[in-house]
């Protein structure tokens, strides 16, 4: 019972509510019983130890008590949301999934045996010892999606630590390590997970306020896409106490205003990857994109301006590609930083570096600027490849109002012209009709 430590500090705080969902508290006291019906539900249905298992849904409170029995039993839990629907069967054959539970817009749940035995060596390792598993897929945004096997023990060891009590929404989803973040660190300090039926601007401001939400969990994408709609306005958002962002690069000049609109709000960037886990970090101040990351089981370093990280919650390994650890352990983030003392500044993944005659150019630098222009909505920038300087500076702009293109193509390179060196500015430049976001609210560059 790896989480028996867990259901027991839950007891303390039984007719607190644990979860909102559609609007309705749900209490500890609720949900531990509910993890009592599923452990029956399990065993009638044939579930065993080891098994590998999908839970498709979102922070329902059914949802999150079989998550919670599917680790009680030591299964190892593949989940998904209905962002990945369309490689939903290519996720299921790459993890080997024996028992599929779905659930619908009700908390109803289906429950299919797919008659699959398990091949992969790294999972029946697993399976052999006795240990709760969990499968986490790359967003895939730049390549590939890649299945990461954790031993769930670690991960869920840095939460044995209380810290601070919160009500909080969960922006991030379910089949992310920051999603999993999210609802065991407010579960393991008495908080309140606050479920939202889309994540808009304007839902995630009527659930802040509804519900006297104190921490916001969330993406730069998000916080330009709400800066941008101006839902905040319309809204009592004086409940809220932290906005977190990660899994990309902050825009600075999207950092700088929201902190300029949120002056009460503490901002905190974090730092995570799905192959080692959710680390603790620290930003410098409010504003500032330099930030300290580590804590207890973990390890970082810089190399030739690389993030390189060492961590106990690491992964066992990709179930369908090699594994990134060096013999030591350490995992190249393939993140390029500048270091100041403690602090380091994310720059970018390595990957998404433009190389334009021998000098580097950095999305989100390019980004920053061109969100600060008039009629801009959302700017992504990438590279193309070109015969004479290796690659040229694209950018595809999402508009607030229709524009010519020959207009917005001179404002674009008469406002850069005072803000970028010259190798900096887009050559191309595109007008997107479409968002350029995943469901999970990250910029797609390809």
């Amino acid at each position: 019972m790896s989480i028996a430590w867990l259901l027991e500090r839950m007891q303390q705080w039984a007719d607190d509510p644990a979860i909102v969902w559609n609007d309705q508290p749900y209490s500890y006291a609720d949900l531990i019983a509910r993890v009592g019906v599923w452990r029956g539900e399990l065993q009638t249905a044939g579930v065993q130890p080891g098994q590998v298992v999908t839970l498709e849904g979102d922070y329902s409170p059914g949802a999150c008590a079989l998550l919670l029995a599917l680790i009680d039993l030591g299964t190892i839990v593949v989940p998904l949301t209905d962002s990945v629907a369309a490689q939903r069967e290519e996720f299921l054959d790459i993890a080997e999934v024996q028992v599929v539970i779905s659930f619908d817009t009700s908390d109803g749940y289906s429950v299919t045996q797919r008659g699959v035995t398990v091949q992969n060596e790294l999972t029946r390792s697993l399976t052999a010892s006795n240990t709760p598993g969990l499968v986490l897929f790359s967003s895939g945004s730049t390549g590939k999606s890649k299945a990461a096997l954790h031993n769930f023990v670690p991960l869920l060891d840095k939460f044995k630590v209380q810290r601070n009590r919160k009500c909080t929404i969960t922006f991030l989803l379910l089949d992310h390590i920051g999603g999993i973040n999210t609802l065991f660190y407010t579960l393991s300090n008495g908080g309140t997970v606050v479920a939202i039926r889309s994540r808009d601007p304007e839902t995630i401001c009527a659930a802040i306020a509804h519900h006297g939400v104190q921490l916001l969990p969330t993406s730069p994408t998000f916080l330009n896409l709400l800066l941008m709609s101006e839902a905040y306005r319309g809204f009592d958002l004086s409940s809220l106490e932290l906005i977190t962002y990660g899994t990309e690069v902050m825009p600075e000049s999207t950092l700088r205003r929201v902190h300029e609109i949120f002056p009460n709000v503490r901002l905190q960037q974090t730092y995570g990857l799905s192959e080692l886990g959710i680390l603790r970090s620290k930003s410098r101040e409010d504003g500032s994109l330099w930030v300290k990351v580590g804590g207890e089981g973990f390890e970082t370093k810089v190399v030739d301006g690389i993030l390189f990280v060492r961590a106990r919650s690491a992964m066992l390994g990709y179930l369908n590609a090699p594994s990134p650890f060096d013999e030591e352990g350490w995992m190249n983030t393939q993140d390029m930083v500048e270091v100041d003392g403690e602090y380091i500044r994310i720059l970018g993944r390595r990957t998404e570096i433009i190389n334009v005659g021998g000098q580097k150019v950095y999305p989100a630098e390019v980004e920053s600027v061109l969100l600060q222009l008039e009629n801009v909505r959302d700017a992504t920038v990438f590279g193309e490849k070109n015969p004479i300087t290796g690659n040229i500076v694209a950018a595809r702009i999402n508009l607030v109002e229709p524009e010519e293109l020959d207009s917005l193509k001179r404002r674009v390179r008469s406002f850069c012209r005072e803000h970028l060196a010259s190798f900096k500015i887009p050559v191309k430049i595109e007008i997107a009709n479409q968002a350029q976001h995943s469901a999970r609210f990250k910029k797609m560059r390809r």
